[in-house]
């Protein structure tokens, strides 16, 4: 048994205190609950033929997979880049965690034109995910510019970098790990 009120034998990661991270734990949450027992048969079908039923179905069971998975990966994420010190990886998860964010509202969509009846719980989920990209962005206005590795690929580089810049301006190079 862990003692929370003197911390032995029990770390909070820093990135646990995070408002970004507390709302995406909230959304994930959501997300499961809703899904919880949401079945093909709960669908809520207007007079369609048998071949139009079982497409929707089908659609219903692809985004009902499709938003556990990103509900999880976005904390998941979140984790990832605050892990990370530098610039580009770190905005290479923040990418990711905005199509996750943006592909959650998608699918949202997706299940409602599938026959879901529980709309108002896909707009509670629209109003979360509203509050959380508002807590992105100003997570991601955050990152340490300064602290970076040159992105060869040159998506996530700072303002100023290009791919095929010479390493000898970047602040830290890789091989300065070997020196130490």
């Amino acid at each position: 048994m862990f003692d929370h009120d003197n911390n032995e034998g029990y770390h909070i990661r820093k990135h646990e205190k995070l408002p970004i991270y507390r709302k995406a734990q909230e959304i994930s949450t959501l997300v499961r609950t809703l899904l919880k027992g949401a079945e093909t048969d709960d669908l809520e079908v207007l007079e369609e033929g048998e071949e139009d039923q079982e497409f929707l179905a089908y659609l219903f069971e692809n985004k009902k997979q499709d938003m556990i998975s990103n509900a999880l990966m976005i904390p998941a994420k979140i984790a990832r880049a605050e892990n990370g010190e530098f610039y580009d990886l770190r905005m290479e998860n923040a990418a990711i965690i905005r199509v996750a964010a943006k592909d959650l509202l998608i699918d949202a969509s997706g299940l409602q034109l599938a026959g879901f009846k529980d709309i108002e719980y896909l707009n509670l989920l629209r109003i979360e995910v509203e509050e959380f990209r508002v807590l992105f962005a100003e997570w991601v206005l955050n990152f340490d510019q300064e602290n970076y590795l040159i992105d060869r690929w040159g998506l996530f580089n700072p303002a100023g970098v290009n791919y095929d810049d010479p390493d000898d301006d970047i602040p830290f190079l890789p091989d300065d790990l070997l020196d130490l």
